[in-house]
């Protein structure tokens, strides 16, 4: 424990892993520790969006929506292997928020982000245009479509740790700091590793509380701060359910209660629908859609879509803890999505704690907190803004070259199949070569457990990304749980236990760290 680090992590969500990449890349020493798996908080459980956040417009968030809008093309060209631009049709709805005020919303959307590369906004009638198809003939007849990215939340979590870590941080799953404690101006973090038990302890100059939901936990594990901000935890929940039409645009519903959800096309083959928004209490790790929510979706979505939605259609639910700034608003669709940052100086010692945030902003984020810690570190002043100009792993290529990367692959791999070739492409970018390797057969990817999956991919993720169970693969460094069957997921544990020997077992313990 003789090493002491410029800065330790707590939370291996979307901002801990945002702000360790820009500290490492900086030149810091960076250690993050992660109770669960990386992603397995709320950065795995949102609507899968990089956007400016179209509704925050009616709350005021001109700053917000902005900076959201700028970032979304800066993520997109960063990694758009994972990343995609999505065209949204609003309809317009008689009796709610009248066509005027959609049009000068959508004009502000186009215009105080400096959108550069994304399509502008178009008027459409719906009774004409493709896009109406799949609404209740004659209800709508016309609306608005705006652009906006889909993004694979997850991912971008497990990509911005990797390149941290190839940056020279320090990255643990599975790993919970059960204490924390400041000793003569210099933190110490007790840890426990949840897979052995093993306890180990490290030092740091600077302290930063990316748990989350758990934030207000963290605080609590004997570090002595009283925090003045408040953390408002509020749960969102989404269903998945079969193809409900065949155009490739998602669609943004407004509700009687003046919320609104989302309908977008999912994994080729599904139609993702959410979210909702209710306070929450209880533990964030046991957070589930309920009943209400699931029908609630379904009649949103029931309301604009010729073919109904109904419960029975729900194929798989997800649900997350957005732990928001508590502003005192008084409805949750009204709470504020900004991030605010509480600095405590705990015997000379700097603590960074974080509360909101959204997956769009978290590399600004990131350099709002660095520039809030720089007089506690020795971040290099050139180096600053630069995750917004290097691209995550994989994400080496112009933003249209998907396809061109798929077919290569498929020249190189001739025993790939156009849908394997293309989920590898979208999943891994260019690093999809590293993982195929010297494969010269589809025998050489080793036993297949479905759904294009194979024992290579499953060892890369282990070496690679910090996955060790078969939930980390198909739920979060994928979504291929939605093609397997339990039994075929539950193999790719069978086959996890028996492939990993005495020599593999540090590095699965410490989350696959290379």
């Amino acid at each position: 424990m003789d090493r002491i680090f410029d800065l330790a992590i707590i939370g291996g969500g979307i901002n801990g892993c945002g702000i360790a990449r820009d500290a490492a890349g900086r030149g810091n020493s960076v250690f993050l520790c992660e109770m669960n798996d990386l992603a397995s908080g709320t950065s795995s459980w949102s609507t899968k969006l990089v956007h400016g956040g179209l509704r925050y417009l009616e709350y005021y968030e001109f700053r917000l929506v902005r900076e959201a809008l700028i970032e979304r093309e800066i993520l997109w060209q960063i990694a758009p292997h994972i990343i995609r631009p999505l065209r949204f049709v609003l309809p317009h709805h008689a009796g709610l928020r009248p066509a005027w005020l959609l049009r000068l919303g959508l004009f502000l959307y186009d215009h105080i982000g400096g959108r550069h590369l994304l399509p502008p906004t178009r008027s459409v009638d719906l009774t004409t245009d493709a896009v109406g198809r799949p609404l209740i003939p004659n209800r709508y007849t016309r609306g608005f479509e705006y652009s906006d990215c889909f993004v694979d939340d997850a991912r971008l979590v497990v990509l911005t740790a990797r390149d941290a870590a190839d940056r020279g941080a320090d990255i643990r799953t599975r790993t919970r700091a059960v204490s924390i404690r400041q000793v003569d101006g210099i933190w110490q973090v007790d840890l426990e590793n949840t897979i052995s038990g093993a306890r180990s302890s490290v030092r740091a100059r600077v302290l930063v509380n990316a748990g989350g939901p758990w934030v207000e936990d963290v605080l609590t594990r004997g570090v002595g701060v009283n925090a003045k901000a408040k953390v408002r935890l509020v749960q969102g929940s989404h269903i998945v359910v079969k193809k409900l039409y065949e155009h490739d645009r998602a669609y943004i519903f407004q509700n009687a209660d003046g919320r609104i959800i989302f309908v977008i096309p999912y994994q080729d083959d599904f139609t993702l629908i959410g979210t909702t928004d209710q306070d929450f209490e209880g533990d964030p790790a046991e957070v589930k859609a309920t009943a209400s929510e699931i029908s609630y979706l379904c009649a949103s979505a029931s309301e604009y879509l010729a073919k109904s939605v109904k419960p029975e259609d729900v194929v798989w639910t997800y649900s997350g803890v957005r732990p928001l700034y508590d502003d005192g608003a008084s409805e949750a669709k009204a709470a504020t999505r900004d991030y605010v940052f509480e600095l405590d100086m705990v015997g000379g010692a700097p603590l960074l704690s974080i509360y909101g945030g959204k997956i769009t902003t978290y590399r600004r984020l990131a350099e709002e907190a660095l520039e809030r810690l720089e007089p506690y570190l020795h971040s290099a002043k050139a180096r600053e803004g630069w995750t917004g100009k290097s691209p995550l792993p994989g994400g080496d290529m112009d933003v249209s070259a998907i396809p061109a990367l798929s077919a290569e692959l498929q020249r190189n791999y001739p025993f790939l199949d156009p849908i394997h070739a293309g989920r590898l492409a979208h999943a891994y970018g260019t690093r999809a070569a590293k993982l195929l390797g010297d494969a010269r057969t589809a025998a050489d990817l080793g036993p297949s457990f479905g759904a294009t999956l194979t024992a290579r991919e499953v060892k890369y993720l282990m070496a690679s990304e910090w996955a060790v169970t078969a939930e980390d693969i198909v739920w979060r460094r994928s979504k291929l749980g939605l093609r397997l069957s339990s039994a075929e997921i539950a193999a790719i544990d069978d086959w996890i236990a028996a492939s990993s020997g005495p020599a593999e077992a540090p590095l699965r313990e410490m989350g696959g760290r290379t």
